[in-house]
């Protein structure tokens, strides 16, 4: 029996790395994590959705739409987001085999 490895099946049947196809699937993976971040650090601070769109100055709808899949946020909101939580992010940009991280 053949085993496949996570990798392979996504090759197989998203894309390769570098299409469209696969960038679209990994983009949306990394929202949706970022999501599920979000609340996992909210409900943390033992806050509800109301309370964190009060300081961020979203409504609630937003924050359960951002906990949901952050693929239609800004970075600014994103940002006020953690920094309304109290909660340090930081991110990776891959520039053609490097890596530059901001804080």
């Amino acid at each position: 029996m053949k085993t496949y490895s996570l990798n392979d099946l996504k090759d197989k049947y998203i894309g390769e790395p570098g299409t469209p196809e696969r960038d679209e699937y990994e983009y949306e993976l990394s929202m949706e994590v970022l999501g599920k971040m979000i609340k996992a650090a909210r409900q943390q601070r033992h806050l509800t959705q109301e309370q964190l769109g009060e300081l961020v100055g979203v409504k609630k709808a937003q924050i359960s739409k951002l906990e949901g899949s952050a693929n239609s946020a800004t970075i600014d909101t994103v940002m006020k987001v953690f920094k309304a939580l109290k909660a340090e992010i930081n991110f990776n940009v891959k520039l053609e085999n490097n890596f530059v991280k901001l804080s």
